[in-house]
């Protein structure tokens, strides 16, 4: 798989996020910030992410995917 691939099925599950995948093919890191993570525990963020490219990982045609879920907020105090 390549990485915007990757990038378009998690902005495809969960719309107006923003999306950063890095990876080598089958392995893959992303980060994805959206309003949708407020309130959720860093293990609900995951696994709202990965229910986005379940099928894939399902199919061994995604290997191992990395995840970094950060509200807006979150990621403007990373940047600061």
């Amino acid at each position: 798989m390549e990485t915007e691939a990757v990038a378009q099925l998690i902005r495809a599950g969960i719309p107006h996020a923003e999306v950063q995948v890095s990876g080598d093919g089958s392995h893959f890191e992303a980060l994805v910030v959206s309003d949708v993570f407020e309130g959720l525990t860093p293990i609900k963020r995951q696994r709202l992410v990965m229910e986005t490219v379940k099928t894939q990982i399902l199919s061994g045609e995604l290997h191992a995917l990395s995840i970094k879920a950060q509200t807006p907020a979150q990621r403007v105090e990373q940047s600061a």
